[in-house]
């Protein structure tokens, strides 16, 4: 995936976070907040990509200290339409080529 937009970068990836379960529902660290939602995945042909859509973040709106990405990420999240796992890592891509989300695992 290459999109004009460029792909956003979280640093620490802790402040960023998705857990998803094996049915429908996700729940996110957005920075000093949390959200919830439900998800949908449709693979392609190759597993490693497909499409993704995720329903309405409900989340906290704790004030973040600068610089945040909380409430842009709750607010894109609608507007993502394709994933793809590349060496290991997931993006997801935003509609009209409106940017990828670079998801990286917290260091333990």
């Amino acid at each position: 995936m290459d999109d004009a937009q460029g792909t956003t970068h979280v640093a620490p990836p802790e402040r960023l976070t998705a857990h998803v379960d094996a049915g429908s529902r996700v729940s996110f660290q957005l920075d000093c907040n949390r959200g919830t939602a439900t998800w949908k995945a449709t693979p392609a042909v190759n597993p490693a990509a497909g499409s993704i859509e995720f329903g309405p973040v409900a989340a906290t709106r704790a004030l973040c200290p600068r610089p945040h990405l909380d409430e842009r990420v709750a607010r894109d999240l609608a507007f993502v339409c394709g994933y793809r796992i590349k060496e290991g890592y997931p993006y997801l891509t935003l509609l009209a080529d409106g940017g990828i989300y670079e998801w990286r695992p917290a260091k333990p």
